[in-house]
Formats: C-alpha cells, sequence, structure tokens
C-alpha cells in the first residue's frame, strides 16, 4: 500500500510541476477566458512560438488543458472548472502565507486598500435588481465565450469613453479577467473621476462559472 501511495503522490506532484513555471500559470489564466491559438497565447505571454507550445505540452500532459486540431492549427482552452477553482486556491494561499503578493496587490491601484468590492455570492443574490449596472471590462472575444447574466462589454482600449455613456443613476459592479487583472481597476478609476460610485466583483468571471452562477 506504501508503495501505492508513494505512487498517487508522484501523481500529485505532476499537476504542482506544471503550475510551478509562472508562464504555464499566465496561460491558465488566459485559457480560462477563452480558447486560444498557440499563437494568440505566444502573443498575449510574451513568448516564442516554440516556447509556448512547450509549456502547454506540459499542461496537456498532465490534464490541466485540451487541445482541439482545425486544419494546421492547434487551439487550447481550459481542462475544467476545477483548474480553475485550483487556481483559485493557490493564489489565496499565496495572499495568506507570502507578504509580497500583499505588496504586489497594493499597487495595482493606489486606492486598492479604501476600494468598494463586492462578493460573487452577494452579487448573485442582486442579479434581478434593475437598478444594478454590471460591467464586463474584457476583450469583445473573451465577453462572447461567456459572461456574467445581463453584463454589458466595455472594452478595455477604450474604457474613458464608453464609461462616459454609462447611466448615471444605477449601481455599478465592474469585473474583468481576475482579482489581479488591471482592467476593472482602469474603469473604477475612470468612474471615480466622473464623480460616479462603483463595486468592483471581488473575482472575475472563470471564478464565477465555477460557481455554478448564472451566465450566459
Amino acid at each position: 500500500m506504501s508503495a501505492i501511495k508513494k505512487q498517487l503522490f508522484e501523481q500529485l506532484a505532476l499537476i504542482a510541476h506544471s503550475l510551478s513555471s509562472p508562464q504555464r500559470v499566465e496561460m491558465i489564466d488566459y485559457l480560462a477566458q477563452a480558447e486560444r491559438s498557440v499563437d494568440e497565447l505566444r502573443q498575449l505571454v510574451g513568448l516564442s512560438v516554440a516556447n509556448t507550445s512547450r509549456h502547454l505540452q506540459i499542461l496537456k500532459q498532465n490534464g490541466l488543458v485540451n487541445v482541439r486540431k482545425e486544419g494546421k492549427s492547434r487551439f487550447y482552452s481550459i481542462a475544467g472548472d476545477d483548474v480553475i477553482l485550483l487556481i483559485s486556491s493557490l493564489r489565496n494561499t499565496a495572499e495568506t502565507h507570502l507578504a509580497e503578493v500583499d505588496r504586489l496587490i497594493s499597487q495595482i491601484d493606489t486606492n486598492t486598500l479604501n476600494e468598494k468590492t463586492i462578493s460573487k455570492d452577494e452579487l448573485a443574490l442582486k442579479l434581478e435588481d434593475k437598478e444594478l449596472l454590471i460591467l464586463d471590462v474584457r476583450p469583445i472575444k473573451e465577453f462572447n465565450e461567456g459572461h456574467i447574466l445581463g453584463a454589458i462589454n466595455i472594452q478595455p482600449d477604450d474604457i474613458d469613453m464608453q464609461s462616459k455613456n454609462l447611466p448615471r443613476k444605477k449601481t455599478v459592479v465592474a469585473y474583468c479577467r481576475g482579482p489581479y487583472c488591471v482592467y476593472s481597476y482602469k474603469l473604477l478609476h475612470s468612474l471615480r473621476e466622473q464623480g460616479i460610485e462603483a463595486l468592483r466583483l471581488e473575482d472575475g468571471f472563470p471564478e464565477w462559472k465555477a460557481a455554478g452562477l448564472p451566465s450566459k
């Protein structure tokens, strides 16, 4: 039995190995938003095609991503919501035990500590509130792949212009790829400059979807 136990731990270590590279963790973050080709990931992560493919192969071998072939191209996607929960757990553990993580988070936005946030469970209870305006601040491809039910898309490269056309009397909740994504922070900053109070969702859409909450 002890031999089997050792073999099981070896299998667990394969998952840990997959997450031992910051580039692979970043790729999982992007794939949690939408299916992507090798070239798309290469551009997002800033690696060569060869290095991107090498990292993806490790993730695939260890069961964290799926691959779909279309002609000569390969498209990768997250293997399941459990992978999203794994990354979320990793993030929570790092925030609890690594002081450097808190320091880096505080640099995302100078107003982070005083920022008003809302949890996904709290937001889920308010989805039918007609005075609520939920803003998804992600590229259109990611929005089209899935978003919180009733959310409106704000393009990251047009935040200032689009934020000026938002209703002024509604409660605004903004979210993007996840807690470390800067897009929602930028939108909140733009809204604050206009005198509009808004909330930031503590998590991103992947965590929302993984929790089984209403999405489209």
